[in-house]
């Protein structure tokens, strides 16, 4: 593909709660074995993007970690690469990314270096599959300067979280909010932008020039009538997991079967780091049922509804419903838990009871006694 590939995955974000204490939101385990970012970084690897920078700031360690080797998604060329951008203080600059254009200037020379002549942008923290090719085939015949890629939300949404957008009969966008008190539409931008390299190179520099520092604001909604920007509406799953409820309804959606096969069975594949773990375990006693199970698991009580991450202990007569249980969880004998995100490396003790009530997801979080010092 003629293009290189740029991941926003350096925001903070307070409606993730206390899930964004251990992690970027782009690091937060989705449906079992993967992570948020592993959804983007794969779309750009099957659309043959061989060159893409991954810019990180906030509570970045795991992400980090995440990705050490290229290899996962098949990054590990001579030409082109996987690059991860932290800030970096110099004797020109002392600060961290003070937005998202600003990570991009701050990291310049990735986009000068390159040859490429288009830019794929996308953020880190949406869960759907996408040929990069395809918008790109639409931007080139729209003679864009810009092409959003948009999705379709409901009320129960929130669409006022997102960049909500209107379009002409052409799909030009005529109307570009970020995050409005009251949305008067469900199109809103799926955070995939497609761009040319030179004019992205110059927008920056002028936009940091005139110290404005954020993408959205400062460059696609203030040039909207300026510039040629149209969107491209995107037809299949898409969901954007930057709250507590959104992540936990889009892991959820992988315990319906269309969803679960449209991703895991349907090519193109989503690759992760591996890790070597043995088969989930189920003993004399468990009980699971429409419930994602990762390796590593080891079941001695009920499980109904529910994601389980990596290496989850369930102790005996324990019953777990409507609940994600991060990784490396224990969970003690007669333990209930409904309407939950247990954090990960949590120890929960036995005869205990957490439930989310009213429809709320409870977030819990506990002394974690097995690595205390």
């Amino acid at each position: 593909m003629r293009a290189i590939g740029i991941v926003l995955a350096g925001g903070n974000n307070s409606r993730m709660r206390e899930l964004s204490n251990k992690r970027a939101t782009a690091a937060m385990p989705i449906a079992g074995g993967f992570r948020s970012i592993d959804f983007v970084l794969s779309n750009m690897s099957n659309s043959h993007i061989q060159k893409v920078a991954v810019f990180t700031q906030y509570n970045a360690k795991s992400l980090n970690e995440h990705l050490n080797s290229s290899k996962w998604w098949d990054f590990g060329r001579k030409q082109g690469g996987l690059f991860v951008f932290t800030p970096t203080t110099t004797p020109e600059n002392s600060y961290w990314y003070r937005g998202t254009a600003d990570a991009m200037a701050q990291n310049l020379s990735f986009l000068k270096n390159s040859h490429e002549p288009y830019v794929v942008i996308a953020s880190g923290d949406g869960v759907y599959k996408m040929d990069y090719n395809k918008v790109l085939e639409y931007h080139i015949a729209k003679k864009a300067d810009f092409t959003v890629v948009t999705a379709n939300v409901e009320q129960k949404d929130d669409p006022s979280r997102f960049g909500v957008i209107r379009t002409d009969s052409d799909g030009r966008i005529v109307e570009f909010e970020e995050k409005p008190i009251d949305a008067n539409s469900f199109q809103v931008s799926a955070g995939i932008y497609i761009v040319r390299r030179r004019l992205l190179i110059e927008l920056i520099e002028k936009s940091i020039d005139e110290e404005r520092y954020d993408f959205v604001k400062d460059i696609l909604i203030r040039y909207k009538n300026v510039k040629k920007i149209y969107a491209y509406p995107m037809e299949n799953y898409w969901s954007n997991i930057s709250s507590v409820d959104s992540y936990f309804r889009t892991n959820m959606d992988f315990l319906k079967k269309d969803i679960r096969d449209y991703f895991f069975k349907q090519y193109p594949d989503i690759y992760s780091k591996v890790e070597d773990l043995p088969p989930a375990k189920y003993n004399a006693g468990s009980d699971v049922r429409n419930s994602l199970v990762s390796s590593g698991c080891i079941i001695n009580g009920t499980v109904e509804d529910s994601i389980l991450f990596k290496k989850v202990f369930v102790g005996n007569n324990c019953v777990i419903k409507n609940s994600i249980i991060l990784n490396d969880v224990y969970i003690g004998d007669n333990t209930r838990i409904e309407n939950c995100i247990v954090e990960s490396r949590d120890t929960i003790r036995a005869n205990t009871t957490h439930i989310g009530e009213d429809g709320e997801v409870k977030i819990v979080v506990e002394m974690n006694e097995r690595y205390a010092l």
